[in-house]
């Protein structure tokens, strides 16, 4: 089977019935969630304390669910607006935009504490068309050099991809340096094919050397538990005994969810008042 990136731009490949398929596969699901909470680990943020985080190729929110739960206020982007429907209906937290990562990003310098990326540095190698701001290097050094813009003096960006060749590996590393960026590669399980996984792990400024230390791989086998066991925690509190999310409506959540609707200019979302929230007595 061919790569996705090798099949079709991804705001083509990801189209209604991909986008929704992908997102109800457990397997992707548990995938996506062991990946983020690894990329939050080489991410090595302060414990405790509250970080507006970016999340690059977003897609329908997986693992903005993650940094929901852990804590974290997000902003994610994508190119493929299937997903991002997905994404909307699942109601996440985050703020969502339609953006292509290779034309780079408009942030205010310093907006955000740190980013991540799973699964998506790879679709940047792939020139779409012959003109010359096509190419993988030219939107490489266009994505970065806007990236390292955004982000706030020190903090870091973590990205887990799917390199095909060393040779794509140095091109991406070769870019980041060149738009700022210090860090490296870290390489999970490099003896195993199948647990295997590559992060790019980049840092923007000093802020010590603990900052700028690039963190080990993991190594050896990969242990149960772990992301894997958070992944299954996670989704046995978000069933019910009948195997079906749990419906919690309270005030808390209700405000917080017309909170929501408002930033996204939703129209028509109900006043607050003494009663929102209440339950009413059964009709019959």
């Amino acid at each position: 089977m061919s790569r996705p990136e090798l099949v079709a731009p991804p705001e083509i490949y990801y189209g209604d019935v991909e986008a929704k398929k992908y997102t109800q596969n457990t397997r992707n699901q548990q995938i996506q969630a062991d990946m983020t909470y690894r990329a939050l680990e080489l991410l090595n943020l302060p414990p405790d304390e509250p970080a507006f985080l970016l999340d690059i190729g977003c897609g329908s929110g997986l693992s903005g669910e993650i940094l929901d739960e852990e804590g974290y206020i997000w902003t994610g982007v994508d190119i493929a607006p299937s997903m991002l429907e997905v994404a909307l209906e699942r109601e996440v937290e985050g703020d969502l935009f339609l953006q292509d990562i290779g034309q780079g990003f408009g942030f205010r310098p310093g907006s955000f504490d740190g980013a991540i990326s799973i699964s998506v540095l790879q679709w940047l190698l792939n020139a779409e068309t012959s003109h010359p701001t096509s190419s993988p290097p030219h939107r490489l050094a266009r994505f970065f050099q806007t990236l390292h813009s955004a982000l706030r003096n020190p903090s870091r960006a973590v990205f887990q991809f799917y390199p095909s060749s060393d040779d794509q590996i140095q091109l991406i590393t070769s870019i980041a340096q060149k738009a700022g960026f210090g860090g490296g590669i870290v390489v999970d399980y490099p003896n195993s094919k199948k647990a295997k996984k590559v992060f790019l792990c980049l840092f923007v400024g000093g802020g010590g050397a603990q900052q700028q230390q690039l963190p080990q791989g993991l190594d050896g086998e990969e242990v149960e538990g772990g992301a894997n066991a958070r992944f299954e925690r996670r989704r046995e509190r978000e069933k019910s005994k009948n195997g079906k999310r749990k419906n919690v409506k309270d005030r808390d959540w209700i405000l917080k969810k017309k909170e929501l609707y408002r930033r996204r200019g939703k129209e028509s979302v109900p006043n607050d008042s003494k009663f929102t929230g209440r339950k009413r007595r059964p009709v019959f």
